[in-house]
């Protein structure tokens, strides 16, 4: 099987598994929302949000190591995965030490009542995370798809358990996850047979030296990553103004109107699983600039039409995953959501190029651009949020994953050249932006505006995404 058919098998395979799982959890959103107040759901959303940030600490971030080195021929599937387990044992060790300290840090004080279900979270989902990863690596992509499936349905069904039956309200979240977790983690353990790849015996020193090396700076991109997406609701929570209403609740806003555009992420992950693979097992390739050079180009063009046609659609899409029965001031979700869409859409090839830094093994290049655009979020998010409250919050996101992307495309050519229409990019880009404030501002004859802007863009992507897919369906 050719290069070109075993990223459109794979793509598939995943796109399979992933999309049901996908819109199930975004179909959470929707429980969530009838449940759980804007307030609690700000305290939901940074827990959440907290879990993320602790995971790559305290896991090494080795859950990228293993299908790194478990996709490459050179190390031995035994070796990667019990390097791994025991790196990922040491640093658990560490977080239950350290983790209760965590409610004694003043802005964490939301962690206080949920210190023990926090450490929880982090624990089941970094098991499930190494298991599921090192299947992947094994090639057992329908398995992987199969789980994601799977642990879902189960998230669903105890979250409906616990808080729609229970009312355990955030507790009831957090427990639902960690159930789910485990569930996964558990499956996949038996069903994969990974206890025989499990083993001190095939512990190397050597190989844990190489793995920490490799996943080490991608411990801060992560973080980077996250503080992002945390500072944007410490500083909704937190800050004061006189101009906008800030606090808990514009907080709990905030954190549904990232949901929707999920939907973009949702396509992104599904094809990104199987691209991340296939840019490590090509990466010494003669053609692979050529085979970046088209996959991007299709991938781009695909993520401004859906784009385009998300945020053409936002009125209709949002109340499908948000709820106004029980708590009316989700009714404002929308009007946040198109600017996170263009942000979401720049997440997504910020996500596409971080593919070389992983191939080539230059993940320091993937630190100090995220370093960057993290920097400047929480800057812009200083500034703009006192003035235009969640407004800034959404065009502070995006800002920081655009320059994130120009930071990307420019350094990641350097490792493997392919050609990029740029002004393109930034016409399209432009046009979406404007998009978003037709949506919002809603001027005279705003519904005819946005229908010329959608058709624009198709018109200048569709052809990029037919030719590519020609190009690949005759190699395959």
């Amino acid at each position: 099987m050719n290069k070109y058919k075993k990223l459109a098998f794979n793509t598939m395979i995943f796109a399979i598994g992933g999309f049901g799982s996908k819109i199930l959890a975004l179909l959470l959103t929707r429980l969530y929302t009838n449940n759980i107040g804007s307030s609690d759901s700000s305290t939901k959303e940074l827990l959440e949000i907290t879990a993320n940030f602790l995971l790559p600490i305290f896991t090494f971030s080795m859950a990228e190591a293993v299908i790194r080195f478990g996709l490459d021929n050179k190390y031995k599937k035994e070796e990667v995965f019990s390097t791994a387990f025991c790196l990922n044992g040491v640093g658990m060790i560490l977080m239950l030490i350290v983790g209760p300290l965590l409610k004694f840090i003043s802005f964490l004080d939301f962690i206080d009542g949920y210190t023990i279900l926090l450490l929880s979270f982090v624990l089941s989902s970094s098991l499930r995370s190494l298991c599921s990863q090192f299947v992947r690596a094994r090639g057992m992509v329908k398995l992987y798809s199969l789980d994601g499936i799977l642990a879902t349905l189960s998230l669903f069904i105890f979250n409906i358990v616990f808080i729609s039956n229970f009312h355990w309200g955030v507790k009831g979240f957090m427990l639902a996850s960690i159930m789910a977790d485990l569930c996964s983690a558990i499956f996949l353990f038996i069903v994969a047979k990974l206890d025989k790849f499990l083993g001190f015996r095939y512990y190397s020193k050597k190989l844990a030296t190489s793995m920490m090396r490799f996943a080490v700076p991608l411990i801060p991109t992560v973080i980077m990553w996250v503080i992002t997406g945390f500072s944007d609701r410490l500083f909704i929570r937190y800050m004061h103004s006189d101009r906008v209403a800030l606090g808990s609740s514009a907080a709990g806003i905030y954190g549904y109107a990232t949901k929707v555009p999920n939907l973009i992420s949702m396509v992104s992950t599904i094809f990104f699983s199987a691209w991340n693979m296939s840019a490590i097992m090509e990466n010494d390739s003669e053609d692979r600039s050529n085979f970046y050079e088209k996959v991007y180009g299709a991938y781009e063009s695909l993520l401004f039409i859906a784009s385009a046609f998300l945020i053409a659609g936002v009125q209709i899409v949002t109340p499908l995953f948000v709820s106004t029965k029980n708590f009316s001031e989700y009714g404002d979700v929308y009007k946040y959501t198109p600017v996170l869409v263009v942000a979401v859409l720049f997440m997504c090839l910020d996500q596409f190029l971080s593919s070389i830094y992983t191939a080539t093994k230059h993940t320091k290049n993937s630190f100090w651009t995220s370093f960057a655009a993290s920097m400047a979020n929480i800057v812009l998010n200083f500034f703009l949020i006192p003035e235009w409250g969640i407004y800034g919050a959404c065009i502070a996101t995006f800002l920081s994953y655009y320059l994130c992307f120009w930071a990307r495309i420019i350094d990641a050519r350097y490792y493997v050249p392919f050609r990029f229409d740029g002004i393109k990019s930034f016409v399209n880009t432009m046009v979406l932006v404007l998009m978003s404030w037709v949506i919002i501002a809603k001027p005279t004859a705003y519904i005819l505006w946005v229908l010329i802007m959608l058709a624009f863009v198709v018109w200048s992507n569709y052809k990029a995404m037919i030719d590519t897919a020609k190009k690949l369906l005759n190699r395959a």
